[in-house]
């Protein structure tokens, strides 16, 4: 259905779309995480080193992030946070 409706895997369409799926999964994870800390958006801006619009940008998925913003995020929250990457049929592990 994906293939019809959105593109073909390796299109430009279905790339921009999964990309699209992975920041708002993303975003909605540092959402419950901060709020799970019971912290607002500002106090974690403020243990990330940036400002509440940035910390609201990223649960809403409205901007790309950084890697490192990313990380600061989650360490800040003290949430660990996994990378997985696929290189070929065998998956490499970043923790």
């Amino acid at each position: 259905m994906k293939d019809k409706y959105i593109g073909k895997v390796g299109s430009k369409e279905r790339d921009d779309y999964e990309y699209e799926l992975r920041m708002d999964v993303l975003g909605k994870m540092i959402k419950a995480a901060r709020q799970e800390r019971n912290l607002t958006q500002e106090e974690l801006g403020k243990l990330v080193g940036v400002q509440k619009a940035q910390i609201s940008k990223l649960e809403s998925s409205t901007n790309s992030a950084t890697i490192d913003t990313v990380l600061r995020v989650f360490k800040a929250l003290k949430a660990d946070i996994n990378f997985n990457v696929k290189i070929e049929n065998s998956f490499v592990r970043l923790a």
